[in-house]
């Protein structure tokens, strides 16, 4: 099993922690693949360059697959992020538009109602990512942050999202690329040392959370995962959750009268953090203050009905 890391030429936030990595002993030229692309390999992990938007490359770890004969286990992309803010950051998060009815056209990538298996590493990564930065001395000039869950490409293996924002001024930063190679050198255990956020083997006792509600960058579910021992599902912001407040319809108050893609993008993304994480147990963390009361009503109601746990002060820690 292999551990395919993705990066465009297109992009200087995805080349730039690309070529950073490359720059490490031990790799050789991987497999050919199709026009365009070229590979690398360094143990057990491979890393594919490719000149297309990094959203657009759909099933590249079937793809690679069926190129070379090795089966992948995970995949990690490296992309930038972009924010109104400008604030420069460097970010991890899930991928998938859950939210998404069959007949939208995804803005990014993906496909509509489906989520990605989000990859084990990403809480670990987190607080493995805030601690070389810290030690690089890229704080606090650089936030560390997880993203909620969105856009493509399609794949099929647990999948994560390395980020670095937000403008063009930092694109190309050379020392945040630095910190994002070394978190793939640490993280996947190229030094020598044990990898970062490897799941196999992991108890039923562990904890894994399902962050539902909140903003793009999740901060009460940041504040929990930055707790040691807090393993990562998908995120869910408050634009992933579509509820149509009842009273401006059919006047109807339950949970039925309330349409929208909400129970969709609960039901996906749960089915896939359980997929992900096989034996852990999925507990639901739902950003409070961000919901009324009829939303808060309502998904309490549908998570109970689905049997999904619903995390209580205590849970995580």
């Amino acid at each position: 099993m292999v551990v395919l890391v993705v990066a465009t030429t297109a992009d200087p936030a995805s080349i730039g922690p690309a070529s950073a990595f490359l720059a490490m002993p031990g790799w050789s030229p991987g497999p050919p693949l199709a026009e365009g692309m070229e590979s690398f390999a360094n143990g057990e992990v491979r890393l594919l360059k490719h000149e297309r938007s990094i959203v657009a490359e759909d099933d590249l770890d079937l793809r690679w697959e069926a190129a070379t004969g090795e089966p992948v286990a995970e995949v990690i992309f490296l992309s930038r992020h972009t924010a109104v803010s400008s604030r420069p950051a460097l970010t991890v998060h899930p991928i998938g538009i859950p939210h998404l009815r069959e007949d939208e056209t995804p803005p990014q990538g993906g496909r509509p109602g489906w989520a990605a298996l989000p990859n084990p590493r990403i809480g670990p990564w987190l607080r493995h990512l805030k601690k070389i930065a810290g030690d690089q001395g890229l704080l606090p000039e650089f936030e560390v942050t997880l993203e909620a869950t969105h856009h493509g490409p399609v794949t099929n293996k647990p999948t994560l999202f390395l980020e670095i924002g937000s403008t063009e001024e930092y694109w190309g930063r050379q020392d945040a690329a630095q910190a994002m190679a070394l978190l793939m050198w640490e993280g996947l255990g190229l030094g020598g040392d044990s990898d970062v956020g490897n799941w196999q083997g992991k108890k039923s006792s562990d904890k894994v959370l399902l962050g539902i509600g909140g903003g793009h960058y999740a901060p009460r579910h940041m504040d929990i995962v930055i707790k040691d021992g807090v393993w990562v599902g998908h995120l869910l912001s408050g634009y992933s959750l579509p509820m149509e407040d009842p009273t401006k319809g059919n006047g109807k108050s339950s949970e039925e009268g309330i349409r929208g893609t909400w129970k969709q993008s609960i039901k996906v993304s749960y089915e896939a953090t359980k997929s992900a994480f096989p034996g852990g147990e999925v507990i639901a963390h739902l950003d409070q203050k961000s919901f009324k009361s009829w939303q808060k009503s309502a998904i309490t109601s549908f998570l109970l009905e689905e049997k999904i746990r619903i995390g209580k002060p205590g849970d995580f820690f």
